[in-house]
């Protein structure tokens, strides 16, 4: 129980790690905190079970098309929003104001246009059968979940690391004023991040259905706590931190279902509540000398 446990959660946790690849890419570009993660991940479910009941499209076939429409969709929703809010004296703040008002008319407007009920996806179109890992029985949806993570994570990487713009971006992200002086289009560095992130979500909506049974538009939330407490067990700001934290809240989630299933739901406050005690800066974090 113990080995299938670790197996399962690794596997899990490897989804949730592409659920909070995209939020800590925000928080550590703009500084910013996007309460509507939740509701962008909602909509790539969305258009993944409305492309397959309208026009039958595979799911994988639908992630590459979310990928594409949610990259360049946040390209001009960058623009109308968030260089006016980086301008004001408390972004964080006024970001959560903003984004969560972002999220509460995203949930209104897909409740309105699909109704309130559950929706999901045939568990047969990621394939019959479950994948056997060391003795341990897993869907093929979450093979797959966990493979799209890891190439996401991959991705993210050579972004960061291997690309001239991914050099701007970290840039950015060890201080946007320095990186402004020196002639950087700190903008053009931060929309190419935000449409990254919305496309992160977008694709982690795509395998929703799957990892969790079903989507409805009031999911957001539930997700949103999730991600937080990934990417703050991972780091706060380090995108590539999201794997660790992706792996622990995974392998957590299925110790604790396994042993203390009763405690399940409490998970994510859990980790929260104990890496902020003990250590605030996350596990891959650095504590700050100020003179």
């Amino acid at each position: 129980m113990l080995i299938g446990a670790v197996i399962a959660g690794i596997f899990f946790g490897l989804y949730f790690t592409l659920v909070g690849l995209g939020l800590n890419l925000v928080f550590g570009v703009m500084r910013i905190v996007n309460l509507a993660h939740g509701d962008v991940l909602m909509l790539g479910g969305v258009a993944a079970w409305a492309l397959f009941t309208s026009l039958g499209l595979h799911p994988m076939v639908s992630a590459i098309l979310v990928l594409v429409v949610f990259l360049v969709a946040g390209l001009p929703l960058y623009y109308a929003v968030v260089p006016r809010l980086l301008r004001s004296r408390d972004s964080e703040m006024l970001s959560l104001i903003l984004f969560f008002g972002l999220s509460q008319m995203i949930e209104a407007m897909t409740t309105i246009s699909i109704g309130a009920t559950e929706r999901s996806l045939p568990p047969r179109l990621m394939g019959i059968g479950p994948i056997i890992i060391f003795g341990t029985r897993l869907p093929k949806a979450w093979f797959y979940s966990a493979a799209a993570s890891a190439i996401a994570v991959l991705a993210v990487y050579f972004y960061l690391y291997r690309t001239r713009l991914g050099t701007l971006t970290r840039a950015v992200m060890v201080s946007r004023d320095e990186a402004l002086a020196t002639g950087i289009d700190v903008n053009k560095v931060s929309a190419v991040a935000f449409g990254i992130s919305l496309a992160l979500a977008g694709i982690a909506g795509v395998f929703a259905p799957f990892i969790m049974g079903s989507i409805t538009p009031n999911m957001g939330v539930a997700i949103n706590l999730t991600a937080f407490a990934v990417i703050v067990v991972g780091t706060l700001g380090n995108p590539l931190g999201t794997l660790l934290g992706g792996i622990i809240y995974g392998v957590s989630l299925m110790l604790m279902q396994t042993y203390l299933s009763s405690w399940a739901n409490l998970l994510p406050n859990l980790l929260l509540i104990g890496v902020l005690l003990i250590r605030p800066e996350g596990i891959l974090g650095r504590k700050v000398r100020r003179a």
